[in-house]
């Protein structure tokens, strides 16, 4: 079962600074270039098949993307790899921008 996150949720999550996950950042590196989350490991979904061995299995996994569909799709990939941990990032960098950092670029 893949957790879908809120961005005030994972706000509040990067806040608490117990840094326990991976905020993993399924956009393309233009997009990623235009606004991103601080600390977050870059692996386009187009990527994660060849790169999937990077991410920590034993590990919390927050996946992002921009509206949050990839970033789902990304999720369910990675939960048939034998991944457990997985949260999806409901409304993705975009939501973020919104909700939570009004001064953040949008796309």
């Amino acid at each position: 079962m893949i957790r879908q996150l809120t961005v005030r949720e994972l706000k509040q999550r990067l806040d608490q600074g117990t840094n326990n996950f991976t905020l993993l950042d399924v956009r393309e590196p233009w997009e990623c270039n235009i606004c991103a989350l601080p600390g977050a490991k870059t692996i386009p979904m187009r990527e994660i098949p060849t790169r999937a061995e990077e991410l920590p299995k034993d590990q919390e996994i927050v996946v992002v993307c921009h509206h949050g569909i990839r970033s789902q799709q990304v999720a369910s990939y990675l939960a048939r790899l034998g991944f457990s941990q997985l949260n999806n990032l409901t409304g993705g960098i975009d939501a973020w921008a919104r909700e939570i950092d009004p001064k953040m670029a949008t796309y």
